[in-house]
């Protein structure tokens, strides 16, 4: 007799979405859906609600077959562009962040939020519990920003930021500020908090006489942007993750790092990235593709180091001389 196939739950159970999204099918909406369809079944019975909780010892059907092993814990790196929604559904009808991630990365959780005009590093896990662990403020990671705003701050009004405020009735930690120039009415600055409030820096700073009008996430914990470029995608390493994520923290929170890999390996390999717009000459729409490191939006903005913790794998060049040039190169040739 075979055995039954392996769930993803533990002993204590979990709602039957939540494991359903887990086994890397889809999102616990779609889930959701899939079960008001009539396309689940539980212990060969055909359900009718989400709201049941399921062990291990439960059987779940997914269109008549068993629901597959969950997929190990795995996480990624995604660089945001300014005017998206990290959001499933946005009722303004904006892009959100489904709209714009790979395939391969729809049904992943976004590790917290970035505001509709804020850029830079998102992670993105197929883990639910590690992405309520990673939101938390008691996870103590550090999430750095660079930040651009409009107007002048002296120190001694910087250092109320550092000390922790309280605005309009809400406490605000201290955040590390370092200042790093002031380029014509705009001020650029390096910030990092660890509480992570709705709009934190835009407020605070706002406080102080400065008006934010650009905000990148430069890294979450220790996790940096890098070189990843707008709309990539690029996975963590299981070795490094599982490293990462060995405090105390972390060891109660049910992370597996043995289990298979069902979805292809994105960025890790090949990073993923949108597609590159259509060269145009100046005559076409009058602008001129950009030289490479010459008015770069955020080329001076971000100054990205490589990818945090990932090797980015490049194409190595073929070098040397070419064959029959006796070392020399391409010969020019004489007629006598």
């Amino acid at each position: 007799m075979s055995k039954p196939p392996h769930n993803t739950t533990p002993a204590k159970g979990d709602r039957i979405a939540k494991v359903i999204a887990r086994s890397g099918l889809c999102s616990r909406r779609d889930a959701e859906a899939w079960i008001a369809d009539g396309r689940v079944k539980l212990n060969g019975k055909l359900l009718g609600t989400p709201a049941i909780t399921v062990t291990d010892k439960d059987r779940i059907e997914v269109d008549g077959e068993p629901l597959p092993q969950a997929e190990r814990t795995r996480l990624w790196l995604y660089h945001k562009d300014k005017g998206v929604i990290t959001a499933a559904r946005d009722p303004e009808g904006r892009k959100v962040l489904r709209d714009v991630l790979p395939k391969e990365l729809k049904t992943a959780h976004p590790v917290g939020r970035l505001d509709f005009n804020t850029e830079g590093l998102l992670l993105l896990t197929n883990d639910g519990g590690l992405k309520r662990l990673l939101e938390l403020p008691s996870t103590g990671w550090l999430r750095r920003y660079r930040v651009r705003a409009f107007g002048e701050a002296p120190e001694h009004v910087l250092n109320k930021a550092r000390k922790g405020m309280e605005i309009e009735g809400v406490h605000y930690g201290p955040m590390e500020i370092v200042v790093e120039r002031q380029q014509g009415d705009n001020q650029w600055l390096t910030v990092g908090l660890r509480e992570g409030k709705n709009r934190e820096v835009k407020v605070v700073l706002g406080a102080l006489g400065l008006q934010v009008n650009r905000l990148i996430r430069i890294s979450y914990g220790p996790f940096q942007l890098g070189e990843l470029e707008t709309g990539a995608a690029q996975e963590v390493r299981t070795r490094v993750l599982k490293d990462q994520l060995s405090g105390k923290v972390f060891k109660d929170a049910g992370l597996d790092f043995e289990g298979p890999m069902r979805t292809p390996v994105v960025g890790r390999d090949t990073p993923a990235r949108p597609k590159k717009p259509e060269k145009t000459g100046r005559g076409a729409s009058g602008n001129a593709p950009l030289r490479k490191g010459r008015g770069k939006p955020g080329n001076d903005a971000t100054k990205r180091g490589k990818p945090g913790f990932v090797t980015r794998p490049g194409v190595a060049k073929k070098s040397g001389p070419k064959r029959g040039t006796g070392g020399r190169g391409p010969q020019k040739t004489r007629g006598r």
